[in-house]
């Protein structure tokens, strides 16, 4: 076997002293301090009957922040120990338990919710302050200026073990069905409901409390324009209801959501004339081939036992031959595949987006909603919920607050201190802590200072600089 002699005379050992891993943690918690989340997090678990030696606030970002890292269990913790000298005293694994099953109490989830809200409301204006401003989203070319879009979407959490609300899922797998909100401008979880993995995808009264509890979490500046997109699985005559009596004169909501179609909506999409197709439209605003739109509200029979106000937008493709055998009868016999989106965006169209109104831009709008399956759920299991910790429901309760909160700082993070940088501003977590999280750095102490030092080297070492500064120089919220 030939050697290429890179070990030659290496000698290892586990004697450095000064030496610090996963040195970005930093840039975790001082986003959380510096929006204001510890303290109000701080404020939000205190109880009158205990006097923890750890704040419980304190516990509970450095938790988020592990989990930011990459822990997925309590234990791993003992991350921060090593940390120690620069966030000061870490909690044990059975602090953080104690913590979390405090946090995972209804009434201190709604306390932690409050404080989220706050923090959040001077984390967007701060972001909003920055030289690139608001992420607003730009669809099919058009960008949408002072809309803020939240996706909900429900996704599976496998339990490798039996744990307290494991059930069977629709999926024939084992473990919890959460339901989220997320915002799609800042890739924040805004809300999320833990629930038994036999739950429902379109129960109602879920879809109502997680939208409810999203709609507090965003700023009341920002609260203005809303759209709300869910997929065919959430969707249901009672949210539609629901969704377009949130319109009021201070407030426009408008949504999309799936459709399924039945015998009646094949029947409807027959009678539209060859002429009314139009070609569809990709993400960047060209014509897509073997892709056409048309509308079919007024061809729709059953469309009168639905609210007034709703617009029916039918897609079809070519399927792929996978998709063939699942087919109904009309669409073997036409040669296309159909989806359907119901929408209250009136023909007028959306305030301040030209062209909004077109049955393409619909399509294209409602289509970006499958971001959530990346920019959302998968983020959301690279944070902490690819499994859930515990074997008690409480418990885990907490742990989903503590990993939405790392969602949160991630965001912060992204956009307060990378806002311009075309990379870092919108990488996913793995890309974050492969290039800023996990930098190794040492720690010095002279003239009763503290240095860290990155190494010159290190290819990021730039853009970790930079995020901190400005983390360090943002304003304390008042």
């Amino acid at each position: 076997m030939k050697l290429n002699g890179w070990d030659h005379a290496l000698k290892v050992t586990a004697e450095g002293k000064g030496l610090v891993g996963h040195a970005g943690a930093i840039l975790l918690r001082k986003a959380a301090d510096q929006a204001g989340l510890t303290g109000a997090l701080s404020a939000a678990l205190s109880t009158k009957s205990a006097s923890p030696l750890l704040d419980r606030g304190i516990v509970l970002v450095s938790m988020a922040a592990a989990i930011a890292l990459g822990a997925t269990s309590m234990s791993d913790i003992a991350l921060l120990a090593h940390l120690a000298p620069l966030l000061g005293a870490a909690p044990s694994g059975p602090t953080v338990r104690r913590a979390l099953d405090l946090a995972g109490t209804p009434r201190m989830l709604d306390r932690i919710a409050r404080a989220r809200a706050r923090a959040r409301a001077h984390a967007w204006g701060l972001i909003a302050a920055t030289a690139t401003g608001f992420p607003w989203l730009v669809i099919a070319g058009k960008a949408l200026d002072g809309w803020v879009v939240i996706d909900m979407d429900a996704t599976l959490i496998t339990a490798r073990s039996d744990k307290e609300g494991a059930r069977p899922t629709w999926k024939k797998g084992y473990g919890f069905h959460p339901l989220g909100a997320w915002c799609r401008n800042t890739r924040e979880c805004l809300a999320m409901l833990l629930r038994p993995g036999n739950a429902g995808s379109s129960t109602f009264t879920d879809h109502e409390q997680v939208l409810a509890a999203a709609l507090r979490q965003v700023p009341s500046r920002f609260r203005r324009k809303i759209i709300v997109r869910v997929d065919g699985a959430g969707a249901s005559h009672a949210l539609v209801k629901h969704l377009l009596s949130l319109n009021t004169m201070r407030k426009t909501l408008l949504f999309t959501t799936g459709w399924m179609i039945t015998a009646a909506d094949e029947d409807a999409i027959g009678k539209v004339p060859a002429g009314a197709w139009k070609p569809g439209t990709g993400q960047d605003g060209t014509a897509e081939d073997d892709k056409d739109i048309a509308e079919i509200t007024h061809l729709l029979a059953r469309a009168e036992n639905w609210p007034d106000g709703l617009r029916f937008i039918v897609r079809r493709v070519k399927p792929s031959r996978r998709q063939m055998r699942n087919l109904t009868a009309f669409e073997k016999k036409t040669g296309w595949r159909y989806s359907v989106t119901c929408t209250n965006i009136p023909d007028t169209g959306i305030s301040g987006v030209p062209g909004s109104h077109h049955p393409q831009f619909i399509d294209v709008l409602h289509r970006e909603h499958a971001c959530v399956e990346t920019a959302g759920v998968r983020t959301a299991k690279a944070m902490g919920l690819r499994g859930l910790p515990s074997k008690t429901w409480q418990v885990n309760c907490g742990w989903v607050a503590a990993a939405n909160i790392a969602a949160d700082l991630a965001a912060w993070t992204r956009l307060l201190g990378h806002h311009d940088d075309a990379e870092l501003r919108d990488a996913n977590p793995d890309t974050l802590r492969y290039r800023a999280w996990h930098l190794p750095a040492r720690l010095a102490r002279h003239a009763r200072q503290r240095t860290l030092a990155i190494s010159e080297t290190w290819p990021w070492a730039e853009a970790f600089l930079t995020c901190w500064h400005r983390l360090c120089a943002l304003p304390a919220p008042t």
